[in-house]
């Protein structure tokens, strides 16, 4: 996936490209959490394609629901789709940093290595 510790930095250019392609899976996990949550909003609670995108998108922001829920089923679903949408939201933040979090600890690691062998 990454680098060795021990390996030499990849060129800014490889890595700006890893953090390209780590956006690219947090957008898409983004985009599948909007998804289901406007299906679950469209089917539980009857609100048209761009009022469920409203509500998914304000749940998944964290701002909470634009709409009343007028269902049981559709505030279940809010629940834990608002449960859901957290843990998604940390995932999503945590995939997007991955690259960058690697980056400056194979930074750190090679010049302490580097440290420890001018010592010797």
């Amino acid at each position: 996936m990454f680098e060795h510790r021990r390996a030499p930095l990849v060129p800014r250019r490889v890595f700006l490209g890893r953090v390209a392609r780590w956006a690219g899976w947090s957008f898409l996990i983004i985009l599948m959490a909007l998804g289901i949550g406007m299906v679950g909003y469209h089917v539980f609670e009857g609100l048209s394609w761009l009022d469920a995108f409203l509500n998914a998108a304000m749940i998944l922001s964290g701002m909470g629901p634009a709409n009343q829920l007028q269902t049981s089923a559709g505030k279940l679903f809010a629940g834990c789709y608002a449960l859901f949408s957290g843990l998604t939201f940390v995932t999503a933040v945590s995939v997007l940093l991955a690259p960058l979090f690697h980056r400056f600890l194979h930074k750190f690691h090679l010049e302490a290595d580097r440290e420890r062998n001018d010592g010797n």
